[in-house]
């Protein structure tokens, strides 16, 4: 492994489709514990889920290929990517209030 593949990086996923309703806050959630992604997911007011993740960038590759999937109920049409600034304090992933 190199030293960037150890890097902690952050990025800020939207995720659009079927995706509130159907447990893919509680997907994400299992997802980023066991990739070992620190951060948080939660609905938004226009029917799309936002995924703050911090991890590694294999960490955070990784969890974009399960956002792309979701669970079996959802239909997953599109997954938006940003760039976002780590936070020192992030240890652990949660699922946050609907907004």
């Amino acid at each position: 492994m190199s030293s960037s593949d150890k890097e902690i990086s952050a990025a800020r996923f939207v995720v659009r489709g079927r995706v509130q309703g159907v447990g893919f806050r509680w997907f994400v959630e299992r997802e980023a514990h066991a990739l070992g992604v620190a951060g948080w997911v939660r609905n938004n007011a226009d029917g799309s889920v936002e995924v703050m993740a911090q991890g590694t960038t294999l960490q955070l590759s990784a969890l974009k290929s399960k956002l792309r999937q979701g669970p079996r109920a959802a239909r997953v049409d599109n997954v938006e990517e940003r760039a976002a600034a780590p936070k020192a304090d992030a240890t652990t992933f949660r699922i946050e209030g609907a907004w």
